[in-house]
Parts: C-alpha cells; structure tokens; sequence
C-alpha cells in the first residue's frame, strides 16, 4: 500500500473546506449557509448513487402520475424531489422550497424554519434517464427578508438577487459546479473517498465559442433572429468556419459543455411555446447567474435573463446563453428586429 500517496490524498480541497474558507472571508457568517450548502450536497451524493443503480433497481419506469408542467413523472424524478425536499427541511435553514416537481411552494414549519430560499429542478432531463445520457440536478439559492412571515412573493425576485446557484450533473463522472456570487467552480465526486473534489478552479467560459446548441426539430416553428443565427452558425457570411452543433436535449449537460468549450445554448421562443420552456426560477435563473459569474451572458430576447420578475412559481422563458461574444450577436440580431416592427 502505498502510504505517502495516500497522505497526499488527504490535501485535497474538499467542498466542505472550499465553502468554510469562503465563509471565513465573511466576518458576519454564522455558518447557516455552509450548513444549508451541506444538505444540498448530501442530496447529490444520494441521487447520484440512485442514478447509477436506476436499470438495476427499477427506479427507471413511469410513477403513473404526471407533474405540474404535464410531464409523466418518472420513479427517478419522484425519488429526488422526496430527496431534497427532506435534505432542505432537515437543514433547519430553508424557509421555502420551489420545485420543478410541486405544483406549490412548501412553507417550512416555523420550527424548522431559517432565512434562505430554495428553488430548484431535483432531476432535469429525466426522460434522457433510460438511454443513460447525462441528466442532473438544478438550484438557486435566495436569502428572505428578515423578521417577518416568509410569503410567495419573497420567491418572485429577479434572478440578480440571488445569492448562490449550482447544479449537480450525473454523468460519466459526478460533478457539482457552484457559484456564490464570486466566480464559479466545480468539484468532482471521488467515489472512493464520497468527497466532492475541486477538480475545476476558476472556470471561465471562452470569450467566443464553435459550437451551437439547440433543437433544430423544432426550427420551422421560430421567429426571425433566431433562424437567422443559426443560419450564420452553419453559413457563415465573413468566410469563418462553421459552427458545430452539439445537442444533448438535458439542460445541465448542454449548458455544462458550454461552460467549459464555449459557444452558446439557445431555447428559443416559438409559435408552439411562445414563452419558451424552460422555467424561470429554477432553470433560467440558476444557470444564467452561473454564466454572467463565468464571464459570459444570458438574454431572453427582450432583455438580460437575470433582470426578469417572475410572476407565478412555473414561469417560462425563451433563453440565449453562453460565451459573451456568441450571445451579443443573437443580441445584435433582435435588436435589428426590434427596429424594423
């Protein structure tokens, strides 16, 4: 056995160090938000290890009924949702939990009550689970207004006050990418030790990209600029090379290539959605905070995705996101729109 390779393996920069050394930073921290961070790890691990064991143990199949957004509920979607929403209440430091899975908010009981907010997608791209394809969990974190009854409306903020996202994928490997307002970095579960590992210091999204990401299927039915990008990402007109489509259908791990090679994700409005698909609070949100954190953007068309005020819990909302040169030209495209109407 080989002891001082061992020895080494204990320096590592473990989650649970990386967040109280940011939380030393802070003078005021009690350590109510490591503690909640805690919790929603702990989730991941668990899904995770559910995930990995879905074909064997039957997790993979229909529960026979169907969620708030009229997507038939998998056994895996109900299993993670039961997951965090315990995690969170035990944490004793969540007020009110959003979920892709709960048609309401869950109020937290007074006893167990603390000051943060979570919203979240316990398992998104669930209908990818039988194929294996990577799918993964989503969460943004807020913090309520002190002193008072927590209500629905302390939940419909814009996305720039939150004050922590991340996301968890499980896939070839288990990764935890997070953000707590300054920069974003990812950790990878070392399934010997059952510790997440920064593996991920920094990251960075390139400043331009060559890959575009979105669901051609449904191109007949979008509005101008976007057909109009696309175009140029397969056409070019100044004689650079085309872009490469690479498209995956699971929102963490299209949005988690984009992080680390650049490029732009897009799910556009169109005439079958017309505000789009994906949900607001806990898919938009988290996800565009991660990218302006990693020095890219996100626009919803009409405006910076992070500026939007969401009115009801399941709100939807087109989405550009990506490197920041990439999103400035969709930007620039529906800005020409704009003008011509």
């Amino acid at each position: 056995m080989d002891h001082s390779a061992d020895a080494q393996r204990t320096d590592l920069m473990t989650i649970t160090r990386f967040v109280l050394n940011e939380q030393s930073k802070q003078p005021e921290a009690r350590g109510d938000f490591t503690i909640l961070l805690s919790h929603i790890v702990l989730g991941c691990k668990f899904v995770c290890s559910a995930v990995n064991k879905a074909g064997l143990a039957k997790l993979i199949g229909l529960a026979g009924e169907t969620n708030v957004q009229g997507e038939e509920q998998k056994k895996l979607d109900v299993l993670s949702n039961d997951v965090f929403v315990k995690a969170l209440v035990s944490s004793g430091r969540t007020c009110i939990l959003v979920s892709e899975e709960d048609e309401e908010a869950t109020f937290v009981e007074p006893s167990k009550r603390g000051k943060y907010i979570v919203v979240f997608d316990p398992l998104d791209g669930s209908s990818n689970i039988d194929c294996g394809v990577s799918i993964g969990t989503i969460f943004g974190i807020y913090l309520v207004k002190e002193n008072r009854e927590p209500t629905i409306e302390d939940v419909l903020q814009p996305g720039k006050n939150m004050l922590a996202a991340g996301y968890c994928m499980y896939g070839s490997s288990c990764t935890f990418v997070l953000s707590t307002g300054s920069g974003v970095n990812g950790f990878t579960l070392d399934p010997s030790l059952g510790e997440f590992i920064l593996t991920h210091p920094d990251i960075k999204v390139p400043k331009k990209g060559k890959i575009y990401s979105v669901n051609e299927g449904n191109a007949k039915n979008w509005d101008g600029p976007t057909t109009k990008y696309v175009e140029n990402c397969k056409f070019p007109k100044d004689g650079s090379s085309p872009k490469s489509l690479r498209y995956v259908g699971s929102m963490v791990a299209d949005v988690h290539r984009t992080f680390l090679y650049g490029g732009i994700f897009l799910y556009p409005a169109d005439k079958k959605s017309p505000n789009g698909k994906l949900r607001v609070l806990y898919e938009v949100f988290p996800m565009s905070f991660l990218m302006e954190q990693a020095g890219g953007q996100a626009f919803t068309g009409k405006q910076r995705a992070l500026d939007l005020v969401p009115t009801k819990l399941h709100e939807r909302s087109p989405i550009f996101l990506g490197s920041y040169e990439d999103v400035e030209e969709i930007k620039a495209l529906y800005a020409a729109d704009q003008k011509l109407e």
